[in-house]
């Protein structure tokens, strides 16, 4: 036993894997991408809705600094919130005399914000 091991050890043999030892090593390949694709996308999931809400909880800073300026919300827009806080990353800006609508959009996740007086985040956009 211990002969045939040194013999293959020194690479005098043309042995190589074997059909049933190369099958396995896919099979197990296969189980372990079968467990973390979907962990995976699920984690990816998470991240977009946690960075949507953010980018929606860091803008209305922004809308209540216009409105404390304004004393309205009419007039509100992207651009306008942009000179409050270069940093706002919304995809909608919705406004009324007396009430706003901004939603953002990460990755396939979009959630919103209607105000004023709510803070939490609704999944969907502004309609």
């Amino acid at each position: 036993m211990i002969q045939r091991i040194r013999q293959r050890l020194d690479g005098n043999s043309q042995g190589g894997f074997t059909l049933i030892e190369l099958l396995v090593v896919i099979i197990i390949i296969g189980i372990l991408l079968a467990i973390a694709v979907p962990s995976y996308l699920g984690f990816k999931d998470r991240a977009n809705e946690s960075a949507s809400k953010a980018n929606l909880r860091a803008a209305l800073p922004a809308v209540e600094a216009y409105y404390a300026d304004e004393a309205t919300y009419d007039g509100l827009t992207l651009a306008e919130l942009k000179t409050y806080d270069q940093n706002v990353k919304l995809t909608t800006v919705k406004e009324t005399d007396s009430a706003y609508c901004v939603d953002s959009t990460v990755g396939n996740k979009t959630f919103r914000i209607a105000g004023p007086g709510s803070t939490d985040p609704v999944s969907g956009a502004c309609p």
